[in-house]
């Protein structure tokens, strides 16, 4: 592709992007190629918590990077304690494997599992996952995923995950086995559409995986670092996994992930895990600040108050505009419409002028809301102005 001076045709086709370069952005706008403006509701897919260039994010970097950028994980450094502690002092698990995306926290999860398995449960390695999941898109993850449209894409895929019905704790049940090792799931599907997990599964799962001796993995890749409303989701749901899994908003936009598991479930054994910038300085720097951040309690109120804002705001619209439903939890909602029409209000809300609006639609029908931690009612209620323009115009 080439347009406005711009050849792309160096870059693979991975997904299909519009002819726009973004050069800049602050907040919640990002500014592209021709100095137009956008309102930007999706922020990297939840990665941006504290919105784009956020101070919090840039002075980290540049303090951290005029003292150690990357040491090797063959040695410890100072940022990666700090961070691993901040994450044990503040969570109900005691060890932490960093990593640079969710995927391959996710993949880390697995592997810590079956290596429990191994040892403790006979050789058992099959994890029970659910249908419409998403954990990544390495070959593991993709295979413990249950996303419509995989089921043949890179064939042939990692064996070992049997597929149960999400918030059916009927369908769990009847796939546990002998060779059975773990549960992973979200606690908010966000490809399937923003689907929360309902309180009473959860709790049964729990008491379930107990009963049968499994481990209760959960990713929070995308619900983790307040975005449900909480340091982390599971917390409002007063259940204890045995493994989780964060990523997205813990770096604030840099590539930081991390595998945290209770002390019993920590097998790993060295060579078993590793990976080239896991834990570097540069990174969990970052991520220490953010966290620094967002756990304050005037911070996580200013979370929750956004939240039922963005949400009333969202509400007001069901039964309009062909939109059915509302749900979600905390900075993570979405609009259910009653037609497959939302990769059309996406692009007609990006083509808005003067000032665009980015949007994202994982399903045809369906909205899904991922604002920073930290945005402002006043953006809320220009996102609201603008999609409203989009629906009239798509």
């Amino acid at each position: 592709m080439q347009f406005s001076g711009y050849d792309t045709r160096s870059l693979m086709t991975v997904a299909k992007r519009p002819e726009q370069v973004f050069v800049r952005g602050s907040g919640s706008w990002l500014v592209d190629h021709r100095g137009k403006r956008h309102l930007d509701f999706v922020q990297g897919w939840a990665v941006n918590c504290l919105g784009h260039a956020s101070p919090v994010v840039t002075e980290a970097l540049a303090r951290q990077a005029s003292q150690l950028i990357n040491a090797s994980p063959a040695f410890f450094n100072e940022p990666a304690i700090a961070l691993a502690d901040f994450l044990v002092r503040h969570s109900c698990l005691q060890r932490v494997f960093f990593a640079n995306s969710g995927a391959e926290a996710n993949e880390g999860a697995i592997k810590l599992a079956r290596k429990w398995g191994a040892l403790h449960r006979r050789g058992a390695h099959e994890i029970i996952t659910f249908d419409h999941g998403f954990h990544g898109r390495t070959l593991a993850t993709m295979s413990a995923s249950g996303k419509a449209g995989w089921e043949q894409l890179f064939e042939p895929k990692v064996p070992g995950f049997r597929k149960a019905l999400f918030n059916d704790i009927d369908s769990v049940t009847a796939l546990i086995g002998d060779k059975t090792v773990a549960v992973m799931l979200e606690l908010v599907q966000g490809e399937a559409g923003v689907v929360p997990v309902e309180l009473d599964f959860i709790r049964q799962l729990r008491a379930l995986t107990r009963e049968h001796n499994l481990l209760l993995i959960a990713d929070e890749v995308q619900t983790g670092v307040g975005r449900s409303g909480s340091l982390f989701a599971y917390e409002q749901f007063d259940i204890e996994p045995d493994i989780m899994t964060l990523g997205k908003g813990l770096g604030g936009g840099v590539p930081l992930a991390a595998l945290l598991a209770k002390e019993n479930v920590c097998c790993f054994e060295p060579g078993d895990q590793g990976g080239t910038y896991n834990g570097n300085p540069l990174m969990t720097a970052v991520g220490l600040a953010v966290l620094q951040t967002v756990n304050t309690p005037d911070f996580m109120a200013g979370i929750q108050q956004r939240a039922r804002y963005l949400e009333s705001r969202l509400q007001q619209l069901v039964g309009t505009h062909g939109i059915v439903a509302r749900r979600g939890m905390g900075l993570l909602q979405a609009l259910v419409f009653e037609r497959d029409v939302t990769p059309r209000i996406v692009e007609a809300a990006r083509l808005l002028a003067p000032e665009g609006l980015l949007l994202n639609a994982p399903r045809p029908n369906l909205l899904r809301f991922m604002p920073s931690l930290n945005v402002s009612f006043e953006d809320i209620d220009k996102m609201i102005e603008l999609m409203l323009l989009a629906l009239t115009r798509r």
